[in-house]
């Protein structure tokens, strides 16, 4: 297309010298109109002889002569000449169709107004013919898109608007647009190229020293250069035998690169070097961490004691929420985008149409599914999420015990089971542990979300990064422990419905999850099953020098940068008896070789208490006393 339109200015430069200076042989509007249809026209029907020319006036009125920006246009038509035969047929030969010349166009005017409209074809050779090859010698300028008029003008006008098709059918601007989709696809296969020569290449990190390093945290570190330092070495970690350099081991990259996670996420060194060993893959961790800087979405649970779903989210829509259903595995869940009213001063707020709460808070009331008519505790309650959903489960039948230690706590608890409608549920403010003793074996399910060091929902609490140490972590499990015994203490194994206790917590460590449950195998009578939840990812079985039960894969791991939600443990245990026993004393149970024989244990030598014989015999003396009296 290029190459045409240089054709046409050149022959338009050539027309330049050959026109005449009398007036006479300059031609009239008509003629130029006529000249331009035997152009279009003069392969479907040869050119007329000169002497049957009958021109007129009037019939040279009848059609104004119309250019291509739509106006009648006489003046500029003398400034037009007609080619010589030299130079028409020199312009022609380009298009491989030769065009009436001289006297033969103006011999034909009248007759060739009266032609139908050009075809595309061509009569002898059948071959499309482009309209954007015939030039308008009227016209002395580029052919330009702009040239183009609109679709409401005239025949001609329209006829110069399909000029601007190719023979594909195709307008100029999309074929542009398709060299541009086509150069931006080369220019992303080149960039992923040489991404991938960068990932492959043999240049080797060359990695500063621990004391190096050290010097430079203290000063106001650099976060980019850190930031760059930190994937360096995560991908000589990932080839560690090709990348590495020589004497350098892998424990001085983790050591630089746990330095440099820390200052670059504000971590300290204790609850890093946790996480790294929880997920090894230096890559996940970062995803990892960069999650745990990013708040959860806003997500509400509708209450189907007072209302449904689709009707309160139409509700919410009207009063300028955004809200969508939260995930497929919930049916009262509720995500919020965004909102034009405060989320939780709404009218439907306050009627207890809803409340609001996270997504990995419904997951252990699911797993714990409670039946109406139970008699069920929720261990530690506050500030009552988990249990106006489980009173909501339980259709407002049976009871529902509500405990918390905290009793400016339990406040919340009370307000939100009046709002929400719940009306079986009894409020305590007792230590959890005291449940064993005070009603033992009387509850047919037990909900205990632990009280944990929150290594799962970091984004909430920011001081979690930095007052974690083992001793805060040894505190926390030793009362998690505590708590489980004495829920187990209290489920009454002989219900007919239940006899489950579910044990969650909002952190991601091992210890205050899989070894928590493992030590509650070990003292009571329970073991684990299915949590009925699709979503997580399975509890370990080994986890570094650990071994823990083999059905501790039934248990169910969250992560904030796999699942979008905070981080969290679940696991459901079944009571199978109400003894109490250390199951160390019976192997056979967890033995896996069915034919090897128990080894007789040693006899046990019995000490005699001196001091409690001492009191018998006191009061055996003091017996006698009196009845010898």
């Amino acid at each position: 297309m290029v190459a045409k339109k240089k054709v046409v200015k050149k022959a338009t430069v050539k027309l330049a010298p050959a026109v005449p200076e009398s007036p006479a042989a300059l031609p009239t509007p008509a003629k130029k109109a006529s000249v331009g249809l035997v152009k279009k026209s003069a392969v479907k029907k040869p050119a007329t002889p000169a002497a049957k020319k009958p021109a007129t006036p009037a019939a040279k009125k009848t059609k104004p002569t119309v250019t291509k920006k739509g106006t009648p246009s006489a003046a500029a038509s003398k400034k037009k000449p007609v080619p010589t035969p030299e130079e028409d047929t020199e312009f022609a030969s380009g298009r491989k169709r030769k065009l009436p010349l001289g006297d033969e166009a103006d011999s034909s005017d009248d007759e060739q107004l009266d032609l139908p409209p050009p075809v595309k074809k061509g009569a002898a050779s059948g071959k499309v013919v482009k309209k954007s090859a015939l030039p308008d010698p009227s016209d002395d300028d580029e052919i330009l898109p702009d040239d183009f008029p609109d679709a409401d003008d005239d025949d001609e006008t329209s006829s110069s608007d399909d000029s601007g098709e190719d023979a594909d059918g195709m307008m100029e601007i999309e074929r542009r647009s398709i060299k541009l989709i086509k150069k931006k696809a080369q220019e992303n296969k080149l960039a992923e190229e040489e991404l991938e020569l960068n990932v492959k290449s043999d240049s080797k990190f060359e990695l500063p020293s621990v004391e190096d390093v050290e010097e430079e945290l203290k000063a106001v570190p650099n976060l980019e250069n850190i930031k760059e330092r930190m994937l360096d070495v995560i991908q000589v970690l990932g080839d560690f035998a090709n990348r590495r350099e020589e004497g350098k081991s892998r424990s001085t990259y983790t050591d630089i690169l746990s330095k440099d996670l820390c200052a670059y996420y504000g971590y300290n060194e204790f609850l890093m070097e946790k996480f790294m060993q929880l997920i090894p893959n230096y890559s996940e961790l970062i995803e990892f961490l960069d999650a745990n800087e990013v708040p959860r979405p806003i997500t509400i649970r509708a209450n189907p004691l007072k209302t449904r779903r689709g009707e309160l989210a139409k509700t919410l829509i009207g009063r300028g929420m955004n809200v969508d259903p939260a995930a497929k595995w919930t049916k009262v869940g509720l995500v919020v985008y965004d909102s034009q009213v405060p989320v939780g001063a709404t009218p439907e707020y306050l009627a207890g149409h809803y409340i609001v709460q996270g997504l990995c808070s419904l997951l252990p009331v699911m797993a714990l599914a409670p039946q109406p008519n139970e008699r069920v505790l929720d261990m530690c309650s506050a500030p009552g999420g988990k249990t106006t959903h489980i009173a909501a489960l339980m259709r407002n039948t049976g009871v529902l015990f509500a405990n918390d230690a905290n009793a400016y706590r339990c406040k919340a608890i009370i307000g939100n089971c009046h709002r929400m409608g719940v009306n079986n549920c009894i409020v305590t403010n007792l230590d959890g542990s005291e449940y064993s003793n005070i009603q033992p074996q009387s509850f047919d399910r037990i909900l205990l979300d632990a009280p944990c060091s929150g290594t799962g929902v970091i984004w909430k609490d920011k001081s979690v990064k930095t007052s974690k140490d083992p001793e805060d972590i040894k505190e926390r499990y030793t009362m998690q422990r505590k708590l489980l015994l004495a829920a187990i203490d209290a489920l009454n194994a002989t219900s007919k419905t239940g006899g489950y206790v579910v044990y969650s917590t909002c952190s991601v460590l091992v210890e205050e999850n899989e070894a928590v449950v493992q030590w509650a195998l070990d003292k009571r009578d329970v073991k684990l099953v299915e949590s009925g939840l699709e979503l997580g990812v399975d509890g370990f079985t080994k986890y570094r020098h650990h071994r823990f039960h083999p059905t501790m894969n039934l248990s169910k791991r969250y992560y904030p940068h796999v699942h979008n939600i905070d981080g969290f443990f679940v696991a459901k245990l079944k009571k199978m008896s109400n003894k109490k026993f250390d199951k160390k004393e019976q192997p056979e149970e967890q033995n896996d070789d069915e034919d090897a024989k128990p080894t007789p244990s040693a006899p046990r030598t019995v000490k005699p208490n001196n001091k409690k014989l001492a009191q018998r015999f006191k009061n055996k003396l003091a017996s006698n006393n009196t009845t010898s009296e």
